[in-house]
């Protein structure tokens, strides 16, 4: 029987990465045009030039609903791409956008997320450059998809993979809120305090950590959340991350929606954060410098890298004792991003 693509196979967990190492990376042989190329599966990839450094990176995005509380797919779509520029270490410079809507799609629709589009974009001036927009037949698309790239100048390229024993792990705010958002928005669920997208771009935290110094690493926690982007930089450094259950920042209404769904908040999308590795004598000038920013003010140490467990993440939990934190299968939430 021919194998079939499922959605498991595009939720950022294990089952995509070796879908897309035994489907893609097999399958083609021109894969670099710099540094990082695709066989890296980092957020982006490099072009070098002149002692700096192009960042390009291309993502696709659809999510139901198409608006939901904190944003829409247009400011996804413009953060998102914003933000995989970002975490490499490269000044978003242009976007390109190509949107694909099927027949019957408002227009009102439309006309809102380019100007969710365009105030994503603004907040990091970079401008979206070219596109290009189609129209299929009805019910051959369940709405809107759409396909944003992104090109940066970097300084200094920062990978997913740099990680060294002793740094300390960093991250910029409160996690799990874009995906709970959009999971307890399709399933009705109301709490006491409303969930809220974190869906932003993170260039300005970035930036200001990158001044401050003693970056090694970093990686935007997608799909698959904290834990997937943690057990990959985990792996790509070779080397063991030790966690702290109670400083990781989680919000309230995400842990509520998390028990009411039983989903794990560090398994889940976040679309307005960074996780990055510091230097330990730089981490507490960093932190400050993050937290001075409009999206880093709840940013806070969660851990460090360790000598021991190579390649795999270890929870230190509330009650004093230990697990490993796996990266999920997949994502437990399709349509999220």
């Amino acid at each position: 029987m021919a194998k079939r693509v499922s959605l498991v196979h595009g939720a950022g967990g294990r089952a995509m990465m070796d879908f897309i190492s035994d489907v893609f990376l097999r399958g083609l042989e021109l894969k670099r045009a710099g540094k990082v190329g695709l066989d890296e599966l980092d957020d982006g990839a490099t072009i070098e030039m002149d002692g700096r450094a192009l960042v390009l990176t291309t993502d696709s995005h659809t999510v139901k609903p198409i608006f939901f509380p904190g944003g829409d797919i247009g400011r996804l779509a413009a953060a998102g791409t914003v933000n995989d520029l970002s975490v490499m270490g490269a000044k978003p410079m242009a976007m390109s956008c190509a949107i694909v809507v099927e027949e019957g799609f408002p227009v009102e629709d439309l006309e809102r997320i380019t100007a969710s589009i365009n105030l994503a974009l603004k907040e990091v001036s970079c401008p979206l450059v070219t596109g290009d927009f189609k129209v299929v037949g009805k019910g051959e698309l369940d709405g809107i998809v759409i396909t944003t790239t992104g090109l940066g100048l970097a300084d200094q390229v920062i990978t997913d993979r740099g990680l060294g024993v002793g740094d300390v792990i960093i991250v910029t705010g409160t996690v799990g809120d874009h995906g709970m958002t959009i999971l307890a928005n399709r399933e009705g669920i109301r709490l006491e305090t409303d969930l809220v997208s974190d869906v932003a771009p993170v260039w300005e935290v970035v930036e200001a950590a990158l001044k401050a110094g003693g970056v090694t690493a970093m990686k935007d926690p997608t799909r698959g959340g904290l834990a997937a982007a943690l057990n990959e930089m985990a792996s790509k450094s070779g080397i063991g991350i030790l966690l702290s259950e109670e400083s990781i920042p989680i919000s309230d209404p995400v842990k509520a929606a998390g028990e009411i769904l039983g989903i794990d908040p560090l398994q889940i999308t976040n679309e307005g954060k960074v996780v990055m590795g510091v230097k330990r004598e730089s981490a507490e000038r960093v932190l400050e410098s993050i937290r001075k920013t409009k999206y880093g003010k709840n940013a806070a140490i969660i851990g460090e890298v360790i000598s021991e467990y190579p390649g795999e993440v270890i929870l230190e939990t509330s009650v004093g004792g230990r697990r490993i934190l796996e990266s999920p299968v997949g994502d437990p939430a399709p349509r999220i991003c």
